[in-house]
């Protein structure tokens, strides 16, 4: 039996200031009563990552520093810092999270005397860095619940009414050395809960033990895997469901009548579609209209019409598709450098709306001009509001393809 209490496993890469203050919160707040150890693995840093990690060890902290020969991606990164894990228990530290050390040692407390319990899940505080401040949880639950070995169609139910996301968890590193397996068209949360309780219990405690920085004091705006997942993961959310369930049905406590598949399809569905319409909402506030239209066309055919977040951004972003789509259109056509807008009645707010749909800045706008020469008009598009200006510009020497209408671009935005 090691005497490691927990491993806390941070993957990192080319983020050393990130890990400096990780690794500060060990040396200067966090007071934790187990024996520990923090296992860095690093994706082949071109910065001062391993300097940063020397620091630290020379200071006294317990780091186990391991470097792979190359990036080979996020995955194998995680792979290799679980696989260094020596504890009892195991956690996975981003670099630019926190933890909660009341609810830690709640939760190892919990694992302690439950030693049938493989993995023990806990909601996670969203945390403003700059103004440490807490934005509630990424989900809640209300008292702590376990599930017994296999009890997979409980546990189905438990995630589909509090609409879990089962991420951050403390597991049984002996547990973890069987459950964690590279999976990429199943999302990894769902699949991975399915073989912890393949193993054993497992438990949503009430407290949360993690902080995720939503915004942090080194990099305001800082890319976030989480942020991305929620924007593009939802199909392989159905993906992970759809093989909890496989995993329950083969254990045998998931049924495998086509009546009851045909019920826990639909549940799947409608948590799907749910997820798709928090994903709308990001692409409307990153101003990408584009993939916002093809997202709420897919929730409208779902049936979710009514949908707050539907509803909420439906007026503006069906004419802000249409016009990004033409400004995608422009900057996707070489050697086009000037966009005429022709019969535009407010030349100036569609220009804004080009501009901040992303329409390249090296792009001139402007009314149409007479004076063009062949090769300038060999280098312009061409805006129209009607339809029957097509032809005049036409017979002037503009590309059919590069003149587009506002009834062309209007056909396939549908309300």
């Amino acid at each position: 039996m090691t005497d490691i209490k927990l491993s806390f496993c941070i993957p990192t890469y080319n983020r050393s200031e990130f890990l400096e203050k990780a690794l500060t919160y060990f040396a200067e707040e966090y007071d934790i009563p187990y024996s520990y150890e923090i296992v860095i693995s690093d994706n082949a840093s071109s910065d001062n990552t391993r300097e940063v990690a020397d620091r630290f060890i020379t200071a006294g902290l317990p780091i186990r520093y391991f470097r792979r020969s190359e990036n080979g991606g996020y995955e194998p990164n995680l792979a290799s810092v679980f696989r260094r894990a020596r504890g009892e228990y195991s956690i996975y530290l981003a670099d630019d999270d926190m933890l909660v050390i009341p609810g830690l040692i709640e939760a190892v407390g919990y694992l302690d005397a439950n030693p049938d319990v493989s993995a023990a899940y806990a909601p996670w505080y969203l945390h403003n860095e700059i103004e440490k401040v807490d934005a509630g949880t990424f989900y809640s639950v209300e008292a702590d619940t376990k599930f017994d070995q296999g009890h997979f169609h409980d546990a189905f139910v438990f995630l589909m009414t509090h609409h879990v996301f089962p991420e951050v968890a403390i597991t049984r590193t002996s547990a973890l050395r069987v459950a964690w397996a590279p999976r990429h068209f199943a999302y990894w949360a769902f699949s991975h809960l399915a073989h912890y309780l393949d193993l054993g219990a497992v438990s949503f405690l009430k407290t949360p033990f993690y902080r995720a920085v939503t915004v942090s004091n080194i990099v305001r705006d800082r890319p976030q895997a989480g942020n991305e997942e929620v924007m593009t993961a939802w199909d392989r959310y159905r993906g992970g469901l759809e093989y909890f369930l496989y995993i329950g049905m083969k254990k045998g406590d998931i049924s495998d009548h086509p009546d009851d598949l045909i019920d826990y399809d639909q549940v799947i569905r409608e948590f799907t579609l749910r997820r798709m319409a928090v994903a709308l909402r990001f692409w409307v506030a990153k101003q990408d209209y584009i993939r916002s239209y093809e997202l709420y066309a897919r929730l409208v055919q779902g049936g979710m019409q009514d949908h707050p977040d539907v509803l909420s951004v439906k007026d503006t972003m069906l004419l802000c598709a249409a016009l990004q789509t033409l400004s995608w259109m422009v900057n996707a056509t070489a050697e086009v450098d000037r966009l005429i807008l022709h019969g535009a009645m407010d030349f100036d707010g569609l220009v804004s709306v080009l501009r901040e749909t992303g329409l390249n800045p090296g792009i001139a706008v402007s009314r149409d001009q007479d004076d063009l020469t062949a090769h300038a008009i060999d280098r312009t598009a061409v805006f129209i509001m009607n339809s029957d200006d097509r032809q005049a510009f036409l017979a002037r020497g503009f590309s059919p393809n590069l003149i587009f209408s506002d009834s062309d671009l209007t056909r396939f935005i549908l309300p």
